[in-house]
């Protein structure tokens, strides 16, 4: 490979700029005055395609925002990997907590990348990751080093649920067949430790509304008279969890996966200082389900978080209000077994049940997705576990992430294809959050790290 390392050392300046200029797209797909810049994001990454040398590519359109396609099929004998990623972005409110303009991206260094880090909304997550897979195929398209054919598939949506992507792989499923999913969309342990995603939890998103009266009241004329729908639904959502933190929804750990002591103690094997996870986060105490770690709570336990809520009066100065609806959204991460669909209804239940008569309640569901498990003894891991390896110099440990996914499954029933998590953010890098970055360190290892996997994959399939 060193051709790869020549080739990549003469053009790295070149490869962060370019990542720099898509991170100046605000690819915002939660907000439809952004969707020309979602358009503009997309032919810019089809774009890109072209200049490395894939075929084939085409903006397919949904009935959301566009899915880019392109492929490089070298020889019909050698395995296929669809890489997939997506180019949409989180909003980036609120935007006063940001250091530097979220769309301006700036490299800076910080205690955890001496390097240098990219801040920008969509450095880690996930333009610079899917971007790594567009250079590290430059590469190995200039050095003739391609072992594998290619496709990628670079959605719009994953931010806003992927609501498009199964429709488009079903009605696709001969142009996408493929013998490997490769997706960086996770992160590792930190930059000493490398790590592979084995595990994912999966999403309920849930909004919920309260109305009480049928309009906003004067405080001080029916303040104590009236419900509060804002006071009520806080009640309410202090009611999910029981002192020792355990969600209060009935059925919900019905179906919860039993983890073995031997997997739980494997998995805290991992390197882990509570004292610097909590000063890095700012807080004096941790707070979680009783029995069970941080690495435990995080990557195989289900949760119920409230993700944003809202009502009365929140501007300048004081108005002294009673008001008539409150709102809230909320997600529950779920860990093997659990069904989103299923969780969606006993919510529902529960949370109609939960509302005194003085106020009426709306659930609405939004988007999920289901929980999935890799198997570590597949080819396709092994050929993972084996690219970390040349390029970190140390074996990666196999991690369960908290994140969701949902796709991964969706891939694993539509196009019959299992999927490798082979991702380079840090759980550090802010992402969803103000002041998002990526390392400049990470984004290189990743570079470095793909043509291995091929290489490996390539030869592993042979055998």
């Amino acid at each position: 490979m060193k051709e790869l390392k020549s080739y990549f050392e003469a053009n790295k300046d070149r490869f962060l700029d370019e990542l720099l200029d898509l991170l100046r797209i605000p690819s915002i797909s939660a907000d439809p005055k952004y969707a020309p810049d979602v358009r503009r994001m997309a032919e810019a990454t089809a774009e890109h395609l072209r200049k490395v040398g894939a075929d084939q590519v085409e903006i397919f359109p949904t009935d959301g925002h566009p899915i880019v396609y392109g492929e490089k099929m070298v020889d019909p004998k050698a395995p296929t990997v669809l890489v997939y990623g997506h180019y949409d972005v989180q909003p980036p409110d609120p935007l006063d907590l940001w250091d530097s303009p979220p769309f301006e991206p700036v490299v800076k260094k910080t205690k955890l990348h001496p390097q240098g880090a990219i801040f920008a909304r969509g450095a880690c997550d996930d333009k610079g990751q899917f971007f790594m897979h567009v250079k590290a195929f430059e590469m190995m398209m200039q050095q003739n080093k391609l072992s594998c054919n290619v496709k990628f598939m670079i959605e719009g949506e994953e931010e806003v649920g992927s609501k498009n992507l199964e429709k488009f792989c079903r009605d696709n499923r001969k142009k996408l067949s493929c013998d490997v999913v490769l997706i960086s969309d996770t992160s590792i342990i930190d930059n000493q430790t490398p790590s592979l995603t084995v595990g994912l939890r999966g999403l309920c998103y849930m909004e919920v509304e309260v109305t009480g009266p049928n309009k906003d009241l004067h405080s001080g004329v029916y303040g104590g008279a009236v419900a509060n729908p804002v006071n009520v639904l806080c009640q309410m959502i202090a009611s999910l969890h029981d002192s020792k933190r355990r969600i209060t929804v009935e059925g919900f750990y019905d179906d919860v996966e039993k983890v073995s002591g031997k997997e739980r103690k494997a998995m805290n094997e991992a390197p882990y200082d509570e004292k610097q996870y909590m000063k890095s986060l700012g807080v004096a105490e941790l707070m979680g389900e009783k029995g069970f770690t941080t690495i435990e709570r995080t990557g195989i336990r289900p949760t119920l978080d409230v993700n944003g809520i809202w009502g009365g009066y929140i501007g300048e100065g004081a108005k002294t209000v009673l008001p008539s609806k409150a709102f809230a959204k909320i997600s529950m991460r779920l860990v093997p077994n659990q069904d989103p669909k299923k969780i969606e209804k006993l919510f529902a239940r529960h949370f109609e049940k939960l509302a005194p008569k003085s106020v009426k309640v709306k659930v609405t569901a939004h988007h999920g997705g289901y929980p999935v498990v890799v198997p570590t003894n597949s080819v396709e891991y092994k050929a993972a576990e084996k690219a970390m390896e040349q390029a970190f110099g140390k074996k990666p440990l196999p991690q369960r992430g908290g994140g969701s996914i949902p796709i991964v499954a969706m891939f694993d029933q539509v196009l019959d294809a299992r999927s490798v998590l082979m991702g380079f953010g840090l759980d550090s890098d802010d992402i969803h959050s103000p002041n998002e970055h990526y390392g400049l360190y990470n984004y290189y290892k990743g570079i470095e790290t793909i043509p291995y996997f091929y290489q490996f994959y390539a030869s592993l399939k042979k055998k």
